[in-house]
C-alpha cells in the first residue's frame, strides 16, 4: 500500500478508505459530477426538511390557538421529522454515494438505532392521529371530554418509549457486538435477520394498516352519514373535523406509500451486503417522508400558511403575538 492509499493490483488502481491503516477497506471511485449532484440534492433536501419542520414546531409551540390535542400530535411528528432532517437524511444521503463509513465504530452502532426509533415513533404518531381523528369525527360534541392535551402527551411519551424499546430489541445483537458491523475499517453494514425482518413487517406495516385503514374507512362513512343530519350548530364543527381528518388521512397515505416499498424490497433482498445500495435507497425514501408532511400542511392547513408568514416576517416577536388570529374567516 502506498503512502497515499493507492496501490496497483494486476494493473488496476485500488483506493482505500483510510490510506494509513493496513486494515482499511478498499473503495470505488465515482465520477466527480455524480458526487456533486448527490451532495447538492442531499444538502438542499435536508435543509428544506429542517426548515419546514421548524416552522411547524415554532407555530404550534408559540400560537395559543394551535394548542390543541391534534396539534400536539402533529408537533410530536414534526420533532421526529426534524431529527430525520438533521441527522438521518445527511448521513443516509452520504451512504448513497460514499462507499466508506467515516463516522467511527460507535456512531455506526448508534445510527441505526436513531433511524429505527425515529421512523417507528413517526408511525406510532400516525396511529394515534388516526384514533384522534376517528373520535373527533365520530363524536365531535363529546370529543373535548374524551381527548385532552394531558392524555395526548401521555400517549406520545408511551409511543416514544415503545419505539426505543422495540428498536433496541430488533438491533440488540448489532448493538451488543459492534465488531460484527464491519470486516474492515471503513465499513458499516446493518445486518438484520430474516426473523426480525418478518417481525418488523408485521409490527410496522401489517398491524398499522389493519388499524389505520379501517379507522379512515369508518371516518368516511360517519362523515357521509353526518352530512345528512347537520344543523347550524354542528355544521361548522363537523366540517372542520372532516377537513382535518382528510388532511391527516393524506399524511397517513403518503407515509404508507413511502414505507411499503421498503418492506417489499427488504423482504425480497434481505440486508445482504451485495444489495447495500438498494437498501440505502429504501432508507432514504423513509427519510424523505419527513419532508412531505409540512408540505402537505402548507397545501391544506390555512393556519400553517398564516403562522409561517408571521414567523418569517418576525411578527412573532411583537407583544402578545401568541394571541394572533390564525383562522380568518374562510369563504
Amino acid at each position: 500500500m502506498s503512502d497515499w492509499g493507492v496501490t496497483n493490483v494486476d494493473n488496476q488502481t485500488v483506493h482505500y478508505c483510510f490510506p494509513n491503516n493496513n486494515l482499511s477497506c478498499s473503495k470505488s471511485i465515482r465520477p466527480e459530477a455524480e458526487y456533486i449532484v448527490v451532495y447538492i440534492f442531499v444538502s438542499v433536501t435536508s435543509v428544506f426538511t429542517v426548515f419546514l419542520n421548524l416552522l411547524v414546531i415554532v407555530s404550534i409551540s408559540h400560537f395559543k390557538q394551535l394548542h390543541t390535542p391534534t396539534n400536539v400530535l402533529i408537533l410530536s411528528l414534526a420533532v421526529a421529522d426534524l431529527i430525520a432532517g438533521l441527522i438521518l437524511m445527511p448521513v443516509q444521503g452520504m451512504k448513497l454515494i460514499e462507499p466508506c463509513w467515516y463516522f467511527g465504530e460507535i456512531f455506526c452502532s448508534i445510527f441505526p438505532l436513531i433511524l429505527y426509533v425515529v421512523v417507528v415513533a413517526s408511525l406510532g404518531n400516525m396511529i394515534i392521529i388516526s384514533v384522534d381523528r376517528f373520535i373527533a369525527v365520530n363524536d365531535p360534541l363529546r370529543y373535548p371530554l374524551k381527548v385532552n392535551i394531558n392524555r395526548v402527551v401521555v400517549s406520545i411519551v408511551v409511543n416514544w418509549l415503545f419505539s426505543f424499546v422495540y428498536s433496541f430489541y430488533l438491533l440488540y445483537d448489532f448493538l451488543l457486538y459492534p465488531e460484527r458491523n464491519h470486516t474492515c475499517i471503513g465499513e458499516c453494514v446493518l445486518v438484520v435477520t430474516l426473523e426480525n425482518l418478518i417481525i418488523d413487517t408485521l409490527v410496522c406495516l401489517v398491524a398499522p394498516c389493519c388499524i389505520i385503514i379501517p379507522l379512515y374507512m369508518k371516518i368516511c362513512f360517519v362523515a357521509k352519514r353526518q352530512a345528512k343530519h347537520l344543523n347550524l350548530v354542528t355544521e361548522k364543527k363537523a366540517k372542520s373535523e372532516k377537513k382535518a381528518a382528510r388532511t391527516l388521512g393524506i399524511v397517513v397515505l403518503v407515509y404508507l406509500l413511502f414505507w411499503t416499498p421498503y418492506y417489499i424490497v427488504t423482504l425480497s433482498f434481505g440486508h445482504d451486503e451485495n444489495d447495500v445500495l438498494i437498501i440505502n435507497i429504501m432508507y432514504w425514501m423513509l427519510c424523505m417522508n419527513s419532508c412531505m408532511n409540512p408540505i402537505i400542511y402548507a397545501m391544506f392547513y390555512q393556519w400553517f400558511r398564516v403562522s409561517a408568514k408571521y414567523i418569517l416576517t418576525l411578527k412573532i416577536f411583537e407583544p402578545s403575538s401568541e394571541y394572533f388570529n390564525l383562522f380568518p374567516e374562510e369563504k
